[in-house]
């Protein structure tokens, strides 16, 4: 049995996600050949994941970069359009032909069945948390032979899509928490509350394009906080950002560690510890707005500020559940309102944040990888 792992993304963030059932399964099926095959732009947070695991480890493979002009029409689109990608894809056909199953935590990597012909080759979507947004219940989510889902919220959405119709399905929990590495004990001298600003990718949901910068502006001069500012790790790869679903653009400013030396202030834009959960472990107080990490920040509850400066009617909206974690603000003003005292968890807030904790993560006493390597393995032996 060939088993592929596959992490073709620019940026790293989604390696988390299934890197630790790729460990798994090569832990637990002895004759099973378990590969990793990763572009540049993964291989170095895989190398380090693998290193801090024990046990037996797969093959890592490095994938055939994608063409020049593909690199060049990615760029120029704003990453919105995955033309690298799909030329990584290609330039590697001959790697997966030569699998049974490939395990995947995007969506692109259907190209290899529709556009490409392997027809026989089984895909596996791990998915890369477990975020709200409409695009992780959209018609592709539905077109893979097996979906690994973190819990029964998920489920419910694709069900009321009507995408579990031919998908083989497993409720297995969060496999990036198996993942979590010893958090360092102290990130600022001062021990002040600590907000971690995390704002998403899209120009169209994102609060940083509207009012990132006047918010660490706030946070330099104010000083009462703590602030770590660690955004989604792609945006600030590229001088502009674009989204297709929804349509947005932004210009992008990439704030620098030295604009912001003060003792009270973390800028990171991309290392290790704005993927492993360092952050989310280490705040007091969550500042964000469509990023699916607030689902990880509630494993222990507490208190969350979004900001909603397009004025989106998100109230009854699934796609914004989570904004009921804590209290939406629209400006500056209201965030510096919000801000005058610091923010505390209610009762009420506990508990909304406990049970949507519960319905988007089914984590039992058994590691969630572990699980998700035996739904793989009892999947391929029913093929």
């Amino acid at each position: 049995m060939r088993i592929g792992f596959l992490f073709s993304h620019q940026g790293s963030d989604q390696v988390a996600h299934a890197l630790p059932v790729a460990l798994e399964l090569a832990r637990q099926a002895a004759g099973a050949r378990v590969s990793v095959l990763v572009s540049a732009g993964c291989e170095t947070e895989v190398r380090r994941l693998v290193r801090g695991r024990a046990g037996p480890a797969p093959e890592i493979v490095p994938l055939r970069p994608p063409s020049a002009w593909a690199s060049l029409a990615s760029r120029a689109s704003g990453r919105s359009l995955p033309v690298d990608i799909v030329s990584t894809l290609h330039r590697n056909l001959d790697r997966f032909r030569n699998l049974d199953a490939l395990v995947v935590p995007e969506k692109t990597s259907l190209l290899l069945r529709s556009l490409f012909g392997l027809k026989s080759l089984k895909l596996v979507h791990t998915r890369h948390a477990a975020g709200d947004r409409e695009i992780g219940f959209d018609k592709a989510s539905g077109k893979f032979d097996l979906l690994l889902l973190s819990g029964e919220k998920i489920r419910d959405r694709l069900e009321q899509a009507d995408l579990l119709e031919q998908a083989s399905y497993a409720i297995v929990g969060h496999p990036k928490f198996d993942a979590a590495t010893p958090r360092p004990k102290r990130l600022f001298p001062k021990d002040r509350p600590t907000i971690l600003y995390n704002p998403h990718p899209s120009p169209a949901l994102s609060s940083w394009y509207r009012m990132g910068p006047q918010i660490l502006d706030w946070f330099a001069q104010d000083g009462r906080y703590n602030l770590i500012f660690a955004p989604h790790v792609l945006p600030f790869k590229n001088p502009a950002t674009a989204s297709l679903s929804p349509f947005g653009l932004g210009r992008n400013h990439r704030p620098r560690p030295e604009e912001y030396a003060q003792d009270h202030m973390l800028i990171d834009t991309g290392s290790p510890a704005s993927l492993d959960m360092t952050y989310t472990d280490a705040a007091d107080i969550y500042l964000g707005d469509a990023s699916s990490q607030v689902y990880e920040f509630i494993r222990r509850p507490r208190p969350c500020i979004f900001l909603n400066p397009r004025r989106l009617p998100w109230q009854g909206d699934p796609d914004f559940r989570h904004w009921r974690m804590g209290d939406v603000v629209s400006s500056m003003d209201e965030l510096v309102a919000a801000l005058d005292g610091v923010p505390r968890l209610t009762s009420a807030i506990r508990a909304r944040q406990e049970y949507l904790f519960r319905y988007s993560f089914d984590l039992q006493g058994r590691p969630s990888s572990e699980r998700a390597a035996e739904a793989i393995l009892a999947f391929m032996e029913r093929q």
